[in-house]
């Protein structure tokens, strides 16, 4: 009878003398703390610096802490720059593309995984094919076509629809919900066609219920990236809808004429939601991104 073995980079001979397991515990813990230190460091600072006062906060050498708080300039940022407006068209931008993105880009993913239509493999290499483009490659190709809906011949520059329309055909989305829809099991789906069940009945009773994970993996995906866009909202909200100015645009175009420590607290305040929504959902996150197959 013969054992597994799992082979890593130190061998368990090795780790189990007292020399090993003492360099092995601090190399661990020096990982772990610069690792911490280069993420959770810019987090500080973002918000530390709101906290103080406008010469200290656009000091050079920065300093490591707040000398005097100032925690007013929360409340101050919030009124001025009219943080809770921002927020609101935000959310608004976030929650009407996710809508988009979850028809759209869920429908793609079932054909291509379930009704396997003509030359659908081919479709598929061509939408990931775009993964290899950069995005901001793809901004004046964009922009024209909103400018000039194809076929209608709309012009949707000033409107919600120019931010949710294009962040419909996400290829990295439809990957992985097809990825998610190729492990359910075919005997699900042909259990429901005998039983009568219509293609669109098997997606909302069986696969869509199976899918919730992955789903929720996308609806995270779909929101952060609406809610962290700066370049395309700029272009296609900005100067035409003066009270519809997405977060981010509405704190670079305040901050010509805003201190700098307003400024700071502002952003602090724009990245709240998006850590809160990651700790609360980060199991959720991990959970269907390796979610590869179904055990029943």
């Amino acid at each position: 009878m013969t054992t597994a073995t799992t082979r890593t980079l130190i061998s368990s001979t090795q780790l189990n003398r007292r020399g090993g397991k003492i360099a092995y515990r601090i190399i661990l813990t020096l990982v772990i703390v610069v690792f911490t230190l280069v993420f959770i460091g810019p987090m500080y600072f973002l918000f530390a610096d709101g906290l103080k006062s406008t010469g200290e906060a656009i000091a050079t050498p920065p300093t490591l802490y707040p000398h005097h708080l100032h925690p007013a300039t929360y409340r101050q940022a919030f009124d001025r720059m009219d943080v809770a407006r921002l927020l609101w068209n935000t959310l608004y931008y976030a929650f009407g593309a996710l809508a988009f993105q979850l028809v759209f880009d869920v429908a793609a993913a079932y054909s291509l995984s379930k009704l396997r239509p003509v030359l659908g493999n081919v479709i598929f290499f061509l939408m990931l094919a775009t993964l290899m483009i950069p995005a901001t490659v793809l901004v004046v190709p964009q922009y024209v076509t909103v400018a000039d809906l194809p076929i209608l011949h709309v012009n949707l520059i000033g409107t919600p629809e120019a931010i949710w329309l294009p962040s419909v055909a996400n290829a990295f989305n439809i990957f992985l919900l097809k990825r998610f829809f190729d492990s359910i099991p075919a005997d699900y789906i042909d259990a429901a066609r005998i039983d009568g069940a219509s293609r669109l009945a098997i997606l909302r009773r069986i696969v869509l219920p199976i899918s919730r994970p992955i789903i929720g993996v996308v609806s995270i995906f779909g929101l952060v990236a609406v809610w962290k866009d700066f370049l395309w909202p700029l272009l296609v909200e900005y100067g035409y809808s003066p009270t519809r100015e997405s977060l981010n645009v509405g704190i670079w175009q305040a901050s010509a004429t805003t201190p700098q420590d307003l400024i700071i607290a502002a952003s602090a305040m724009a990245a709240i939601p998006t850590i809160v929504f990651f700790l609360i959902f980060q199991r959720n996150i991990m959970a269907g991104l390796t979610a590869g197959g179904i055990r029943g």
